[in-house]
């Protein structure tokens, strides 16, 4: 990859995160839009989002903490049930034809309750 490309990738990468940042989002979402358009690898796609997302999020917990926001009474049932869950989903590995049926019936149910009850 040229210099050039380089720092528009960076750039493109910086302003996501700035963004995704400013409404309390880590941006992974964003980072690999961002990768795609590029025409990055696909393998590179999860770890460099990861990565980002770890970043960008630690940087907005430690200004949000900072600013004595922060609450650890709040926090750490979410740590002690989020952390070891991550690194289950990270670990499996869904094949294609098991995990978009499972998430299909998961988001329709979600909009059918929020058409509902919202």
């Amino acid at each position: 990859m040229s210099v050039p490309l380089l720092l528009v990738l960076s750039a493109c990468i910086l302003v996501v995160a700035i963004l995704y940042s400013s409404v309390g989002h880590g941006g992974a979402s964003g980072y690999i839009a961002i990768l795609a358009l590029f025409s990055l690898s696909p393998a590179a796609f999860k770890p460099t989002a990861l990565v980002l997302n770890i970043l960008v999020s630690a940087i907005a917990t430690f200004y949000f903490s900072r600013a004595g926001h922060f609450s650890w009474h709040l926090f750490w049932p979410f740590a002690v049930t989020s952390i070891p869950f991550s690194f289950l989903g990270g670990y499996l590995h869904l094949p294609t034809h098991v995990y978009q049926p499972i998430v299909g019936i998961v988001v329709l149910i979600i909009a059918g309750f929020k058409l509902l009850f919202v």
